[in-house]
């Protein structure tokens, strides 16, 4: 489904829900913008698209075919941008990266995503309020757009964070075995984030080399502020991978001491039964001239003496902390 809105920046009016016929009609007048957003789209959109915008015939291509790798291409008068949402969904807050295709032109802006975006929401809700910056053309939409994308990104690695920590008191507090699991899920969900929001620094690198002039130079002075929003995200990401290397460092020692004192324990007990066994063993033997054995207090002599010896190694053991 195509949803087409176009803002007259000399009136500062918009237009809902323009039929996508004239969408053609509208780009000709240089003072309209033209935001087409194209939501769970088919097979005919993509030819209406073609057929509306002039697209070229590759970035149409990439566009049908999902799961592209964040990235920007440069086409005559048009970039083709694809960008990644980030969500934390689920009562176990799994990671969802919802991709949206963006066709950026001097004059309009189509958007193209088989999953709701709320991005586009928020960036039509701003679009509306700035109208008073309605001169900077389809440039400040863009802006809106992929900075309410980028923004998104801070909140979820706040998220992580605190995870993070509550994984640090497993470990340090209430030892839980089921703490490396989630440092395994953590570290998989900073993995896809980082796969996605690395390459943005090419996508706005590449927008701000200007080589192709789509926008006024004061337009690009919002494209940088999106482009030092992703590096501080990307140094994030970074920071929280060393931090969780760390705990899982931390995690490793951790059960390693407990194994060591488990093993203590298990060694010190053997000790004990070993020295108790081995009098046992002594009076336990088949000889006929073993004074002990017609002695009267032998019995209690060889109990008392495993007693003895037994609470004796227990006392060193506890001394020297194996017990």
């Amino acid at each position: 489904m195509i949803t087409t809105v176009c803002l007259d920046s000399t009136s500062k009016t918009f237009n809902e829900n323009c039929p996508a016929a004239d969408i053609s009609e509208l780009r000709q007048a240089s003072q309209n913008v033209v935001w087409a957003d194209v939501s769970d789209p088919t097979s005919q959109d993509f030819l209406d698209l073609a057929e509306e915008f002039g697209f070229h015939h590759l970035s149409i291509e990439d566009c049908r075919n999902e799961h592209q790798r964040p990235k920007v291409e440069e086409y005559p008068g048009y970039y083709f941008i694809v960008l990644y949402e980030a969500e934390l969904v689920g009562p176990h807050d799994n990671l969802e990266l919802r991709e949206v295709n963006i066709f950026l032109g001097k004059n309009f802006i189509v958007t193209v995503h088989s999953q709701p975006i709320r991005a586009i929401k928020t960036a039509g809700r701003l679009w509306h309020e700035w109208t008073d910056r309605a001169e900077h053309g389809s440039g400040l939409l863009a802006y809106l757009l992929m900075d309410a994308i980028v923004d998104d990104y801070m909140p979820l690695l706040d998220v992580l964070s605190e995870r993070m920590d509550e994984i640090e008191d497993h470990i340090f507090g209430d030892f839980q075995p089921v703490a490396i699991q989630e440092i395994f899920r953590v570290k998989k969900q900073l993995l896809h984030l980082r796969r996605t929001i690395t390459p943005l620094r090419d996508v706005f690198n590449t927008m701000l080399r200007r080589e192709q002039p789509i926008f006024p130079r004061e337009t690009y002075v919002y494209f940088q502020d999106v482009h030092d929003h992703i590096i501080r995200t990307a140094d994030a990401i970074d920071t929280l991978r060393d931090m969780l290397g760390s705990t899982m460092d931390a995690y490793l020692s951790v059960s390693g001491n407990r194994m060591n004192m488990v093993m203590k324990r298990l060694t010190s007990v053997s000790t004990i039964l070993m020295s108790v066994t081995l009098i046992a063993g002594v009076y336990g033997m088949n000889f006929e001239l073993m004074p002990e054995l017609k002695w009267r207090f032998g019995y209690i002599f060889a109990l008392l003496s495993m007693v003895a010896v037994g609470l004796g190694l227990y006392l060193y053991l506890r001394k020297v902390k194996w017990l």
